[in-house]
This record gives structure tokens, C-alpha cells and sequence, in this order.
């Protein structure tokens, strides 16, 4: 039986200027047909962090690797929905990323429970996020954290050949 290695996991925190080139470098490599609406990217690359995307939106887990090196692992962008007034008790994940070589250590699951804990203290009272409907992985792990399935948009995206419905899913995050 091959032996089995589990490389320690450190603490969710906010993202910073400096983790740029390395976040670009994690959405590249993990970019899927399974969660992906846009297209592979090409360089030369864009920059990671931008007026709508910035650091400050962004929650970034980092972990041992196999070499013992603390690389970043994986990140959640957790935004306001919209910047209307009646919208400020709602956040919204727009995207979840973990590396291949992080994956089944339980960094997705640590990085939506920071969110959580994230936007309580911003004020917010619900989070919501979209997930393609052929991702159930993530809609599984989406539901066992408390999601539930509000709305599908059938056949929203046309991606490699076939329709893909649009899975809306929100929670409270009332204690």
C-alpha cells in the first residue's frame, strides 16, 4: 500500500498585492471546461488583480507542497452581488480555486468557511454563488456547506459542443 502523506494546511487569509503572479499562475493552471464559462487563457496574460478584481476580494489558502515549500493552494473571491444599498447584507463567492496537487485536503471547504466568517463580520447576513449544473463535485460540496439549490437557468452557457444550465445556490449565514 503506497504511503500516505498529509502536508500541513496554514490559515485562510486576505489576499495581497503580492500574491498576484502566483494567483494568476493557480487560475491558469486549473482553468476547466467543468467550472469555466470563458476561454482557456492565451498569452499575453492579463493581470490577475484589476479595477473590478482586487486584492481586498480575494481570500487565498496556502499549504505544504510535496517539497515542503508554502505555496498558495487556493483562493475565493467574495464580493457585494451588486453596489446597490438594498444588496449590503448579501455577499456573493464568484469563483473558488484550489491547485491539483491541494486538492482532498480540505482547502475549498476552509476557504468557504472563511468567507463565511468573512462577510458575518462585514455585515452580511446570506451568500450566494453560481456553479455550473455538469460541476457536481463542487454542488456537492456547495450543498454539504449549507447551500441550496434557488434557481437554474437551463441551457445559459453553450460550452464545448453542448448546453449547460446556470445553478444558482444561496444560504443564510445566520449562526
Amino acid at each position: 500500500m503506497p504511503e500516505i502523506h498529509t502536508y500541513p494546511v496554514r490559515p485562510v487569509r486576505p489576499a495581497v498585492l503580492s500574491d498576484e503572479a502566483a494567483l494568476g499562475e493557480l487560475d491558469r493552471a486549473t482553468w476547466s471546461t467543468l467550472h469555466a464559462v470563458t476561454p482557456r487563457p492565451q498569452p499575453p496574460y492579463a493581470p490577475f488583480f484589476d479595477d473590478r478584481h482586487k486584492p481586498e476580494g480575494f481570500l487565498v489558502a496556502e499549504a505544504e507542497n510535496a517539497a515542503g515549500e508554502v505555496c498558495l493552494a487556493g483562493y475565493t473571491r467574495l464580493v457585494p452581488p451588486t453596489p446597490l444599498a438594498c444588496n449590503t447584507h448579501v455577499r456573493q463567492i464568484q469563483g473558488l480555486v484550489v491547485a491539483d496537487w491541494a486538492r482532498g485536503r480540505g482547502i475549498a471547504r476552509a476557504l468557504l468557511r472563511a468567507a463565511f466568517t468573512a462577510a458575518r463580520s462585514d455585515g452580511a447576513n446570506r451568500m450566494t454563488l453560481r456553479v455550473l449544473g455538469h460541476n457536481a463535485p463542487a454542488r456537492a460540496l456547495y450543498e454539504s456547506e449549507g447551500f441550496a439549490v434557488e434557481g437554474v437557468l437551463p441551457g445559459e452557457f453553450f460550452l464545448h459542443g453542448r448546453y449547460v444550465d446556470d445553478v444558482m445556490m444561496g444560504r443564510s449565514l445566520a449562526p
